[in-house]
């Protein structure tokens, strides 16, 4: 036996010990016992292949990094959910109390079958214009239940495959998007939102949408078969949310399993709230600007809110005022400010701040 062989073979003793090591399902680990067994049996050959080893390898590495039996333990407490969102969220209050219901509906679920974990409320479909905070309400639910945050894009998103993977015949053959996040977030009851659901290519749309009708379906979910893994996983204790600007390109199957919650446009005062108490103060530190740095007259913000008309969310908001923080550092930073001064913003300079 060459050198290379006796390479290899060690190789394949580390990957038999970590199989050993770990804690999968019987009939799965007698599918990979198997594999092994012939990359040892090609030892023996002249056909011992670095490039098979390599497969097998990446495939075992994905197979036990998978978390069968990991969860994260659940908050069971509306109270802090609701500080949680008021938190996270100014305003939003027909909101806020649909989704203070929904996790009531779970929790109660939760605590009259602590062991069971399935999660058979209707999916929650955040339904708004950009900007409306939609992401960031999907994060406050993954944080009011104490688990673990996943985020799948499916804005371009143009091949079903993205989301259950590729057969391992494939030379090029990865798990889907959903097993890769299973296996970042090591949580079988994570929080995954599946974001712009409306946005996926036109020529991908009816496969992509097939995928999501088994994918929100409880009944149907807990054996949800990657092709790559090419093994059943529980996705049934897995909590899906889902965004998208409008219901005209998601497939009325799909729809049937959402639960639409329509995301409603900001008011300029509730803009000028979340620009002053939120946004100002934030922004201010990440450009490196202190407290005292930088005033803006009351008079001001209205131009800073609507500086190119009307905007449903606080997108344009958020970057009008990084722009004008920015400059405000500029002129610091050059020395065009009295050593000790401030920047003061007013409704005589205040162009010069704002986008053209």
């Amino acid at each position: 036996m060459d050198n290379s062989s006796v390479l290899l073979g060690s190789q394949i003793q580390k990957l038999d010990d970590k199989i050993k090591a770990s804690n999968l399902p019987s009939d799965l680990l007698e599918k990979i016992e198997n594999m092994i067994n012939l990359l040892k049996a090609t030892l023996k050959s002249e056909n011992a292949s670095f490039i098979n080893f390599e497969n097998v390898s990446t495939y075992v590495d994905c197979i036990t990094s998978l978390p069968f039996n990991k969860e994260t333990k659940d908050i069971l407490d509306l109270h802090s959910a609701k500080e949680i969102l008021d938190k996270n969220h100014y305003g939003l209050a027909d909101v806020k109390n649909r989704i203070i219901e929904y996790l009531a509906s779970i929790i109660l679920s939760m605590q009259n079958d602590p062991g069971g974990g399935v999660i058979r409320a209707p999916i929650l479909c955040l339904m708004g214009l950009v900007g409306t905070g939609k992401t960031t309400l999907a994060y406050s639910i993954a944080e009011a239940l104490g688990r673990k945050f996943e985020r799948i894009p499916f804005g371009g998103m143009g091949d079903a495959r993205a989301i259950r993977g590729q057969s391992r015949t494939y030379a090029d053959a990865e798990p889907g998007a959903i097993i890769k996040k299973i296996v970042h977030s090591q949580s079988k009851n994570s929080v995954i939102l599946l974001d712009e659901l409306d946005r996926v290519t036109e020529n991908a749309r009816a496969d992509i949408m097939g995928v999501l009708v088994e994918l929100l379906d409880p009944e149907q979910n807990r054996a949800f078969t990657d092709h790559y893994v090419d093994y059943p996983f529980d996705l049934s204790h897995v909590l899906f949310v889902t965004t998208a600007n409008n219901t005209t390109n998601i497939s009325t199957a799909v729809l049937d399993r959402l639960e639409v919650v329509q995301m409603p446009s900001y008011t300029d005062d509730e803009k000028l709230a979340i620009a002053k108490s939120y946004l100002f103060p934030k922004i201010q530190k990440q450009t490196g600007l202190s407290q005292n740095q930088l005033t803006i007259d009351d008079s001001v913000w209205p131009f800073i809110i609507r500086p190119l008309g009307f905007d449903a969310g606080i997108r344009s908001l958020e970057r009008t005022l990084e722009g004008v923080c920015r400059k405000a550092a500029r002129l610091i930073v050059e020395g065009k400010v009295p050593q000790g001064s401030y920047v003061h913003i007013t409704s005589e300079n205040y162009k010069q701040f704002l986008p053209n």
